[in-house]
């Protein structure tokens, strides 16, 4: 069950980075272009929401149910920060990406919440940036796409 929760969980991820990037991509030359907010612009955040809450899920049921690295860390959290890797998935993983998801929540509520459109685009642009930054220095780069294959 392990391996294939993480395996869709490093599937997913590449998901977001998409979605993330469309979603600046919209917001950015909205705000620049001064364009109005459509409502692909408005699912963009929408669809970026649904999968940053579904990688979420997928993080925490790893994270308090099935990892063997954070079982371990909890056994014995002390020597567990002191193992670098120990304490990239024990701690800092999931506040970088529990971070980038209220950050993408917030950027898609206050976007909506502007009544100018080019305000919608410079909340989203902002807020979404803030997650993008902190999911890639939160994301660990040296984990396979899938499990087994690297």
């Amino acid at each position: 069950m392990y391996t294939v929760i993480l395996a869709i969980h490093n599937v997913v991820r590449w998901i977001v980075l998409v979605l993330i990037l469309v979603a600046l991509v919209r917001a950015y030359r909205g705000w620049l272009g001064k364009c109005d907010w459509s409502d692909t612009d408005r699912k963009a955040g929408s669809f970026l929401g649904m999968a940053i809450d579904t990688q979420l899920l997928l993080g925490l049921i790893l994270y308090i149910f099935l990892s063997p690295i954070t079982r371990t860390a909890f056994q014995n959290f002390g020597a567990a920060m002191q193992v670098p890797d120990v304490r990239f998935f024990a701690i800092e993983h999931i506040l970088y990406m529990l971070l980038a998801v209220v950050f993408v929540h917030v950027g898609s509520v206050l976007s909506r919440k502007a009544v100018e459109p080019v305000a919608k685009h410079q909340r989203a642009a902002l807020w979404f940036s803030l997650a993008l930054v902190v999911i890639l220095v939160g994301m660990p780069w040296t984990r396979p796409l899938l499990p087994g294959l690297g």
